[in-house]
């Protein structure tokens, strides 16, 4: 992985009110931002995912503010570590990411940037049904390893732009996402990495991710 970044603006601790749930984020806005990307992780992960933060830091390089925040409150997480459901339930993933879709709109600090999403593994699936619920508020969508065959029935709905990024060695999800790619009805783009596994972990394949992403945030949120 890449570390050699220039300094980053300041990171701030928020808490995200959706319905009766309070979820932890932690927000950068550079100056001159015009557009936020909101993060939606996959099962297991968390906001201080190594890989998330990593794309992150990559696009408030390139002036793009980013909210990576934890879909599952502390409690659940607690529940999920014995029980591995909640991590797969897409519906409510997609609630809580509309929810903080919501809260940027609202927000004074970040109402005013143009919302796109990260989504990773299952957070993927997610992010495509959040944003074919907001379809007015949603401008970019990048998934990294997703799992689109989570949300088939939202694929046909979504209007904002959609970067596919898939590993050259992650078969299965290379196959998940070519379908996908047929179903969604509006720009889209699918890219395989090559010689790069699901979490994307061998030499230069995360740095490859980010530039992808960064390269679609900046011409849909600016």
């Amino acid at each position: 992985m890449d570390r050699t970044l220039t300094h980053q603006p300041q990171e701030y601790a928020v808490s995200v009110s959706v319905g009766e749930v309070k979820l932890k984020g932690n927000l950068v806005i550079p100056n001159g931002a015009t557009g936020i990307v909101l993060f939606a992780h996959g099962s297991g992960s968390s906001r201080y995912s190594p890989r998330n933060r990593y794309v992150a830091e990559v696009l408030q390089q390139a002036g793009l503010a980013t909210l990576l925040i934890d879909l599952l409150t502390q409690e659940e997480e607690e529940i999920d570590l014995r029980t591995r459901h909640l991590r797969f339930d897409i519906g409510l993933l997609a609630s809580r990411l509309v929810g903080a879709t919501d809260w940027l709109t609202h927000n004074p600090d970040t109402q005013h940037l143009k919302v796109g999403y990260f989504g990773a593994s299952t957070g993927g699936g997610a992010a495509l049904v959040a944003a074919a619920e907001r379809p007015e508020t949603v401008q970019a969508v990048v998934s990294r390893g997703g799992r689109p065959d989570l949300a088939p029935s939202a694929l046909p709905h979504v209007k904002a732009p959609t970067l596919l990024i898939v590993g050259g060695y992650d078969l299965p999800v290379i196959a998940m996402n070519e379908d996908a790619l047929e179903q969604l009805q509006t720009s889209k783009r699918l890219v395989i990495i090559p010689r790069a596994s699901h979490l994307f972990e061998e030499p230069g394949a995360l740095t490859a991710v980010a530039q992808l992403a960064s390269e679609w945030f900046m011409h849909y949120l600016r």
